[in-house]
């Protein structure tokens, strides 16, 4: 069998041509020009050649899939030689990255959020088809990988570089369940990106500031339902996600109990309904408790509140998002305070905010578990963010 230091060894001829065979028919036609890939094979009992190009354009670990894919076809009694070059074009995008990557998202849009879906779309559509769509999955090596990831750190995006490469790993994986590659070369990548520093969505902490930013919620001059939304966040501090996607069919107001479902860790989470909580959902419910959302969009009450208009609203009151608060920050701002000022025990906290903590026995996360001292832990936190709200700046 042929290797690629024995090609590279192979010395140039001054006339005529020599064949250097591998295995299966495959053979190397060396001439004083060129070295040509050919297939030798029989059909309908006829010897027949099938030309894979020239090396090293056609490496040998490209001709030796391209003579098992032509072999494929023998088996279900197609002559290769006979393919018109849209069949052999069809062929080869089987294989290519970019086919199978469009192929897992495809397969996977039922299970996954529609911002989740969205958000692996563009960086793979941005980012990696461009420069590695067309390749042949099974010939793709790390290096290439790597390429793509560093032109991506390159320009200031170090954190899309590490999920672009989670990604193409889920792509690769996808690939050999369905018998499309052998190998995943994601993971030889390991370390060959430089560290991130991990991102902190900018929150308030210092209580006085937060009493300022909940009496500036009360006198928010926009939209009810975003008013709402936005004095609704601090209390139940869920994602802004959960909070935009929030579905009348998942609260019962009766028991005081929010139950959804958790894209991010796959989990369903409960929140306690204080009773602050419920009088905001009162005050909703006559706007909009005629539709699925609790907070449904100002132009489209088919469809939840725009990912945007907590941030918008927020900017509104003269807070900037980018360095003072979020809507995801109202996360930190409950995770701090909670343990700081009222004193609650850290599994607690992480329980309500729907983290996979393990704990001794190996259980990521109960929905139940806690629901007593969270049921308490919401009400008192309610309570804390009024006595706030009711305080005097400098007071």
């Amino acid at each position: 069998m042929l290797t690629e230091l024995a090609i590279k060894k192979i010395p140039t001829l001054a006339a005529g041509q020599k064949k250097f065979f591998d295995s299966g028919g495959l053979y190397l036609v060396v001439t004083p020009t060129s070295r040509l890939w050919r297939l030798k094979y029989r059909f309908d009992g006829r010897e027949r050649t099938l030309s894979f190009g020239p090396y090293p354009t056609t490496t040998l670990k490209e001709a030796r899939i391209k003579a098992e894919d032509a072999k494929r076809l023998l088996r279900d009694g197609v002559d290769p030689g006979s393919l018109t070059k849209k069949r052999i074009d069809e062929t080869e995008r089987l294989f290519q990255f970019g086919t199978i990557a469009h192929e897992w998202m495809d397969t996977n849009s039922g299970t996954w959020a529609a911002t989740h879906l969205s958000k692996i779309r563009l960086r793979l559509q941005n980012d990696v088809i461009p420069v590695i769509g067309k390749e042949d999955i099974r010939v793709l090596k790390a290096p290439m990988l790597l390429s793509v990831l560093t032109a991506v750190a390159s320009r200031g995006a170090a954190d899309t570089a590490k999920r672009i490469q989670q990604n193409m790993g889920q792509v690769f994986r996808f690939a050999i369940a369905r018998g499309l590659c052998e190998n995943n070369p994601v993971p030889n990548l390991r370390g060959a990106l430089p560290a991130t520093r991990q991102q902190h969505y900018p929150s308030l902490t210092d209580p006085v500031a937060v009493g300022e930013l909940l009496r500036a919620f009360e006198g928010f001059r926009g939209s009810h339902v975003v008013r709402c939304a936005l004095r609704l966040a601090p209390l139940v501090f869920v994602r802004p996600g959960e909070l935009r996607m929030a579905r009348w069919a998942d609260i019962d107001l009766d028991r005081s109990v929010w139950t959804y479902f958790v894209t991010k860790t796959r989990t369903e989470h409960t929140v306690p309904l204080a009773r602050q909580v419920i009088k905001i959902l009162e005050e909703v419910k006559p706007f909009t408790g005629d539709g699925v959302y609790v907070f449904p969009g100002c132009r489209d009450k088919s469809k939840p509140l725009s990912p945007a208009a907590v941030g918008a609203a927020l900017r509104r009151m003269g807070y900037d998002t980018k360095t003072e608060i979020t809507g995801h920050g109202f996360r930190a701002m409950a995770r701090t305070l909670l343990a700081e000022r009222l004193h609650f025990a850290p599994e607690v906290i992480e329980h309500q905010l729907a983290h996979r903590v393990p704990d001794a026995l190996g259980s990521a996360y109960n929905r139940t578990k806690f629901l007593s001292d969270r049921r308490r832990m919401m009400q008192e936190w309610a309570d804390y963010l009024d006595s706030l709200s009711g305080e005097q700046v400098g007071g």
